[in-house]
């Protein structure tokens, strides 16, 4: 059987990973991390989330926690390196909020970027996420 293909928004207010399907948000010298919902498509409802402890140093590219669905454990990688300063710990005891609210409510991660102008540069805007999502899944329809 056929699966429905994606259908989801993709906000322009942040910057996008399309390598590991996570968004960053700058906000001041703090930035906020989560999945995208593309990227929650493709890895299914998520049933789990754990974050790694507060002060860890997350190099970008490296764990900042892993994410559990129906198909598998997934290790959620990071966009950026940063100091990991707060998870979020209502997605952590109430993981649906991730599937339900992924730009919202059901971010994975909060803390201050070691390198921000070096490493921002890899990440694109909502348009070139888009682009890339469509190349993977032509019919998808994103949401404004």
């Amino acid at each position: 059987m056929a699966r429905e293909p994606f259908c989801g928004a993709i906000p322009a207010d942040r910057r996008y990973d399309p390598r590991y399907d996570m968004w960053v948000l700058h906000d001041g010298d703090k930035v906020v991390v989560g999945a995208t919902s593309f990227g929650l498509f493709l890895a299914g409802k998520v049933i789990a989330f754990t974050a790694k402890p507060r002060g860890a140093q997350v190099e970008q590219g490296r764990g900042l926690g892993t994410v559990e669905s129906a198909k598998t454990v997934i290790a959620v990688h990071a966009p950026l390196s940063f100091v990991l300063e707060e998870a979020n710990e209502l997605a952590e005891d109430r993981p649906q909020i991730i599937n339900d609210d992924p730009y919202g409510g059901g971010w994975m991660a909060r803390g201050t970027p070691l390198d921000w102008e070096a490493e921002s540069a890899a990440l694109v805007d909502a348009a070139a996420y888009v682009a890339h999502l469509r190349a993977m899944e032509p019919d998808a329809r994103v949401e404004p």
